[in-house]
């Protein structure tokens, strides 16, 4: 898998089988049970490959399939792989009160240019706010580099587990 320069904190791709998926996801459960080094959870069409807990850390990525096949189209398998969806939440919602605080921060710089007062508070707070969304974002590509290499391992297994030798 390439992982491009591209905004993308959650890389996705797509696959088309001709396996029946029922089977598909059955290997894959049973998979998870023999493996030490990988967890797998089934809900539904929905796989999950993590890591044992002893084995993650904060920017650890998991692998998120759906499985699913519609009348007589070949079985599609979609991924994802991303952070645990705690860290990912918490991600989210940093980066919806810092972009709230930046709305909030650009009214108050407006507001006061209008009312022709003094704005150096307002100014400073929408770049304090706008540095601490970049180093959000750099935090996020830095958490997606430090999980390269355990991104590439999910899709070796994944891999394993579709064409097994």
């Amino acid at each position: 898998m390439e992982l491009s320069n591209q905004v993308v904190l959650r890389p996705r791709f797509r696959l088309e089988l001709n396996e029946d998926p029922e089977k598909l996801l059955v290997a894959f459960k049973s998979a998870g049970k023999s493996s030490e080094s990988f967890v797998t959870s089934r809900v539904d069409d929905h796989v999950f490959i993590r890591f044992p807990k002893e084995k993650q850390h904060f920017w650890s990525p998991q692998l998120h399939l759906e499985i699913y096949k519609i009348e007589d189209q070949p079985t599609v398998l979609k991924g994802l792989y991303g952070p645990s969806p705690t860290v990912w939440t918490l991600f989210m919602f940093l980066h919806f009160v810092v972009g709230s605080l930046f709305i909030g921060a650009s009214i108050w710089v407006y507001t006061n240019i209008r009312l022709e007062r003094p704005s150096t508070w307002p100014i400073l707070a929408l770049g304090t706010l706008f540095v601490l969304w970049f180093v959000l974002y750099l935090s996020g590509r830095l958490g997606r580099k430090a999980g390269k290499k355990e991104m590439q391992s999910l899709q070796q297994f994944m891999y394993e587990v579709l064409i097994p030798n």
